[in-house]
């Protein structure tokens, strides 16, 4: 069984002062009902939780509603860090899943062949994660003001989600990284801790997440490109 978990508990900050950018509408639906689609279309996904902020709970039962949601699915009170929601996700896995597949509820463009590919390398490898190959070139500055050297771009991945692992394999990692009290940005940050392989996953298209204001003109784009080519 292969179960999605849709980390939707960030306050999305760099959006600014109280904008929630998940419920922000483009292309006709909030930000996270388009991410909740991909993985309730995605036929290689069997289950859903979504890891929401406390109380926001009512709100995204409305939202299964009126967007047709209707792929099983549970929701869950998210923790301080995303760790801690991812976490809190793992620990509502219905107990027959063997591979789940973490994705932020911000990048909404997802495609369901990437969702699969990312099933099909973790299911071999243990882990795997969508990524891009880095193509500007990158500079390593010290002091955030003077550049102290440039990095061989040809060994850079920016890596996207989802982020996909046998269940074992990530929960044995974040438990390692719980244990040490440590801070991980990213999924596969803890399973390099415990040294297990992550498989990159090239993300053949965009897969954009919604960060700053000025992501969204480019999202919309793709979305409404998505929706009419459907």
């Amino acid at each position: 069984m292969n179960t999605a978990i849709i980390v939707a508990a960030g306050k999305g900050t760099r959006m600014g002062a109280n904008v929630d950018k998940l419920l922000l509408e483009i292309a006709g639906k909030p930000v996270v009902v388009h991410t909740w689609q991909r993985f309730v279309e995605a036929k290689c996904i069997d289950d859903i939780v979504l890891v929401v902020r406390d109380g926001t709970q009512p709100a995204f039962e409305k939202l299964a509603g009126r967007f047709g949601l209707k792929k099983k699915f549970r929701l869950v009170a998210g923790g301080k860090e995303r760790q801690d929601s991812v976490w809190n996700g793992l620990e509502a896995l219905p107990p027959e899943t063997e591979i789940v597949a973490i994705q932020d509820a911000a990048r909404p463009c997802t495609t369901e062949a990437l969702i699969a590919a990312t099933i099909d390398a973790a299911r071999e490898s243990g882990a795997a994660v969508a990524a891009r190959p880095v193509t500007d070139t990158i500079k390593e500055s010290a002091d955030g003001e003077f550049i102290k050297r440039t990095l061989d771009r040809s060994l850079l991945f920016s890596v996207q989600t989802p982020q996909t692992f046998q269940v074992e394999i990530i929960r044995h990692a974040l438990a390692e990284v719980r244990k040490r009290q440590l801070r991980v940005t990213d999924d596969t940050a803890a399973c390099e801790l415990t040294g297990q392989p992550v498989k990159l996953v090239t993300s053949a298209s965009p897969n954009p997440k919604v960060t700053r204001p000025e992501d969204l003109p480019y999202i919309e784009t793709l979305l409404t490109a998505a929706a009419a080519a459907s």
